[in-house]
């Protein structure tokens, strides 16, 4: 019997998230735990200001997963940050406590244990990140622990990056891992891939999408066609998950 009042209720916020792998990977947890009142929604937020009336409004809240748009947004609205999180600047997830909300960051986590089994098998010593938004700060996080070099490709390059358009055969040749960071190829739209120049991939490469649904992306099965090493995003995901609850369930 749980004790009144118990922060048994989680959730993501985010907007359009219709899709959430969270929701069904958390409900599934519950049921084979035998939480049964424990639950877990979504929260679609059609802007991140809609968070402080959702906060007044839902009670027994334990804690939150954060998705896109929100990773860096919603960093002024929390009371502390992990040294972690602080240092990636997103957070993925937020943990109610006595003086506030703090946020962490467990993609990272969830990347590099996904990441790990494929590093076992082939060294990879640069690598290219695919987008220049929230979700890749945590993936170039996790290469630096890892001590992989790496250079972000971005449609709108800063200092320090790199066009779609520069991508030279000797650069991909000498970039095997290459992880997409975008949202291209996300279902509905599975018809939609990076524009890098996949006939210079070889079976040297490992294409790493942080896409999930569908499970094959048009980004995964071109790097297939070229002989490339392929995974999607789902162990991640649920990597990133497992330690989201492990921070949820800490005194």
């Amino acid at each position: 019997m749980e004790k009144a009042g118990k922060k048994n209720r989680f959730g993501l916020l985010g907007r359009n998230i219709s899709y959430s792998f969270s929701r069904g990977y958390f409900t599934r947890f519950f049921e084979e735990q035998g939480l049964k009142e424990y639950s877990y929604e979504n929260f679609d937020l059609p802007e991140i200001s809609d968070l402080e009336t959702l906060l007044k409004e839902e009670q027994n809240l334990g804690g939150l997963n954060v998705t896109i748009p929100y990773k860096q947004q919603i960093i002024p609205y929390l009371h502390r940050l992990h040294p972690e999180a602080r240092e990636i600047g997103a957070v993925n997830t937020i943990k109610f406590t006595r003086t506030g909300l703090e946020g962490y960051n467990t993609d990272a986590h969830g990347f590099q244990k996904s990441l790990e089994p494929f590093l076992r098998k082939r060294d990879h010593a640069h690598a290219l990140i695919l987008g220049s938004g929230g979700a890749s700060l945590a993936i170039a996080y996790s290469l630096k622990k890892l001590g992989i070099r790496y250079v972000t490709v971005s449609r709108t390059p800063d200092v320090g990056q790199w066009g779609y358009d520069e991508l030279t055969e000797e650069r991909l040749k000498s970039h095997t891992l290459i992880i997409n960071c975008t949202p291209l190829g996300t279902f509905p739209r599975v018809e939609e891939k990076p524009e890098i120049p996949y006939d210079y991939i070889t079976t040297d490469h490992l294409l790493f999408d942080l896409v999930y649904n569908p499970e094959k992306t048009a980004f995964m099965k071109a790097g297939e066609q070229m002989g490339a090493a392929i995974s999607n995003g789902q162990a991640m995901l649920e990597f990133q998950a497992q330690r989201a609850w492990e921070i949820w369930q800490e005194s």
